[in-house]
């Protein structure tokens, strides 16, 4: 019979190992897959603040590019008005010249014939008078 005990002591103690082994086997288990996930946690947790740090460089640099180009679509516009000012100061001193010979041209041709100077004038007033009249 002792020899019975003893296979049953030893069957218990092989149980007892083997389920001691089975937990710790459980533990270690539990251990890495709980390091597994803080590692994944922490690795996420990093690439969200790489991307958060890249949207806000982004954000910053959409806002410059919008300055810039707020500013060169200021200068461009003030460029053109200036050369539109330029453009219209030039064709009034064209005009005012242009007046000028004009009045010059008049005041000769009245100066050379006043006769055909009064004629004129006394057509254009009968002009208005008949445009005056059908109003």
């Amino acid at each position: 019979m002792e020899q019975g005990s003893i296979a049953a002591e030893a069957a218990k103690l092989g149980s007892s190992a083997s389920s001691s082994s089975v937990a710790d086997s459980l533990g270690r288990s539990k251990d890495a897959i709980g390091s597994a996930a803080s590692e994944a946690v922490g690795r996420a947790a990093a690439d969200l603040e790489s991307l958060r740090k890249d949207l806000n460089g982004l954000k910053d640099t959409i806002a410059s590019f919008m300055t810039d180009a707020g500013k060169e679509a200021m200068k461009s516009a003030r460029d053109v008005s200036s050369v539109i000012a330029d453009q219209g100061a030039t064709m009034a001193v064209g005009a005012a010249e242009r007046g000028k010979s004009l009045v010059g041209e008049l005041e000769a041709m009245a100066r050379r014939n006043p006769l055909g100077t009064i004629a004129g004038a006394v057509a254009v007033g009968m002009l208005i008078a008949t445009f005056g009249r059908r109003r």
